[in-house]
């Protein structure tokens, strides 16, 4: 059976160009009524939609879709809220939220403002999370929902001159670890897509015969499916280039010190085995690290767990 979203409601944040655009354009021609929200003016709210947010909800109408235009500030919970509530007026519920919309402000740590760095974390991290606390009730008391964060390699593997962003873009796939985890029950999925693509963001940064490799649209499949009523929850899929890849936080089995070998020493000492990944597992709560550990500690001590 095919993906579609006939009958769905999707914001897309950020869509008046590049990235959101294609996400936005792709969720209509699929079935879903969308939200084009492009920030358009003062920090107040007083600007309206941006031009571009207009251009593309008219392509939507153009191809027999439906859509409108919101310029709310994601990183303004009023503007956040308003949008929300204007959606639910017209539309009657909201099913998806794409949370795409973003900044760049990159230089090297040290040279590096206190505005550089709480700009790009507001917009990105608390932007992402302004949306999804304002679409989370909503899903919740219709026990639906689709979330999609856009997190970025720059946060984890790490970029040159983008410390601001890639601390922003890895915490958002902090939050889609714990949005999976309170969602699970109400069949909110919230997962990651991490792109590569030639966008505004990037067009300063890369050759032209690159940027030629990594349109947009190539990112947006991985989207769809996210956003899908087949998608998984927690995870992260990279995307560029027609190349889709996962990636999984894994912890190494570990070793365990008696308390007289509880030295820097002896972590130096076995530090390779520390890390040694071969029986590597996957963590899907901060409990299960925890019942790891405890377990690893109580049968070197020889004790029974529960009390048995």
């Amino acid at each position: 059976m095919s993906i579609n979203f006939d009958g769905r409601v999707a914001i897309v944040t950020g869509a008046g160009n590049g990235l959101g655009k294609s996400h936005a354009v792709e969720l209509a021609r699929l079935g879903a009524k969308v939200v084009v929200n492009d920030f358009g003016g003062a920090r107040d709210g007083s600007g309206g939609s941006s031009e571009a947010a207009e251009k593309v909800v008219a392509e939507i109408i153009a191809a027999g879709g439906e859509a409108i235009a919101d310029g709310a500030d994601v990183s303004n919970r009023e503007q956040v809220n308003a949008l929300v509530k204007t959606t639910v007026d017209k539309w009657g519920r909201i099913d998806i939220l794409v949370n795409n919309a973003g900044i760049l402000r990159d230089k090297s740590f040290v040279k590096m403002s206190d505005d550089d760095w709480d700009k790009v974390v507001a917009v990105h991290l608390t932007g992402s999370a302004l949306c999804s606390h304002a679409v989370w009730p909503v899903m919740r008391e219709q026990g639906y929902g689709r979330i999609v964060m856009t997190t970025s390699t720059s946060g984890l593997y790490g970029n040159f001159g983008q410390a601001n962003y890639g601390a922003a873009k890895m915490a958002v796939a902090g939050l889609m670890n714990t949005l999976h985890i309170e969602g699970e029950k109400y069949d909110i999925r919230v997962n990651c897509v991490a792109p590569t693509a030639a966008t505004r963001m990037t067009e300063d940064l890369m050759p032209k015969e690159v940027l030629a490799l990594l349109e947009p649209g190539e990112i947006t499949p991985a989207v769809l499916f996210l956003a899908s009523d087949q998608a998984p929850s927690r995870r992260i899929i990279l995307a560029g280039a027609g190349c889709y890849a996962m990636v999984r936080l894994m912890e190494s089995e570990g070793i365990y010190l008696d308390r007289d070998q509880r030295t820097p020493d002896a972590i130096a000492a076995q530090f390779e085995q520390l890390g040694d990944m071969s029986n590597a597992r996957e963590m899907l709560t901060g409990g299960d690290h925890v019942t790891k550990i405890l377990t690893k500690a109580a049968q070197a001590k020889g004790i029974k767990l529960g009390g048995r």
